[in-house]
């Protein structure tokens, strides 16, 4: 309730010196990003493009690309890159993206990121920031094995850190929460090894194009959220000057 509260009342900042925010999340899951992308999302008037959402939805919609996703998925194989930038690329392209976008799952290697930066540059336009959420694997453990969720909205919630008012039941809708299936300590130690080993390199190659900010993820979500609207408002200050 309080990060709600804080987060409305900053809300008049977002004016017309936000437009054109482009923010990629990088992190490992139980990092706070899907807590933190409504929030921005809300307060910035920016799209959430999730890439396992944009997929599903794509292979719902029966898009040209969302078939071929799932031609490959059907068959075990890897959606390629060039397909999800594809479905990026759309997404973009739709009133609520107008004004930026945040991009969580994506990219998650250099040839991945490589792509992205042309497909931007073909548009005439680039990331603005890309954010590290920085977490020891340890409290990731905690984190993620108590994490609840809603499917209807992705709004999260946890059993120890931020329990929902009643249990196992969504605040705003009353709906059901649950436990994703693959929220266990087993399968994530394979997936933060899989995210160290990709992910090092993505975080090289935006530090070396002078747009990574590292949060402190480990702090609490109304702090990490006074962090991101920082550092957003630095990059805006210094784009204003003269």
């Amino acid at each position: 309730v309080l990060l709600r509260q804080a987060s409305m009342s900053q809300n008049s900042s977002a004016d017309h010196r936000t437009k054109g925010l482009r923010v990629v999340f990088i992190g490992p899951p139980g990092s706070g990003k899907g807590t933190q992308a409504p929030l921005i999302k809300e307060d910035y008037c920016v799209c959430h493009l999730a890439t396992g959402d944009m997929l599903r939805s794509a292979i719902d919609a029966g898009t040209e690309l969302g078939k071929q996703a799932k031609k490959i998925m059907d068959t075990g194989g890897l959606v390629p890159d060039d397909v999800v930038v594809g479905m990026i690329k759309d997404e973009l392209k739709k009133p609520d993206c107008r004004d930026g976008f945040i991009l969580d799952g994506f990219p998650r290697t250099v040839p991945q990121a490589e792509k992205l930066d042309k497909m931007l540059a073909d548009q005439k336009t680039a990331l603005s920031h890309v954010l590290e959420f920085a977490i020891e694997d340890a409290l990731l453990v905690r984190r993620v094995t108590g994490r609840l969720v809603h499917p209807g909205s992705g709004r999260s919630y946890h059993t120890e850190f931020a329990p929902p008012k009643k249990d196992m039941t969504d605040d705003l809708t009353g709906e059901p929460l649950i436990h994703r299936s693959d929220d266990n300590v087993e399968t994530l130690k394979k997936r933060l090894e899989q995210f160290h080993r990709n992910t090092a390199p993505v975080i090289d190659y935006y530090q070396h194009k002078g747009i990574l900010s590292t949060i402190d993820a480990t702090r609490p979500a109304q702090t990490v959220y006074a962090s991101i609207r920082s550092i957003f408002s630095k990059s805006r200050a210094t784009e204003a000057r003269p």
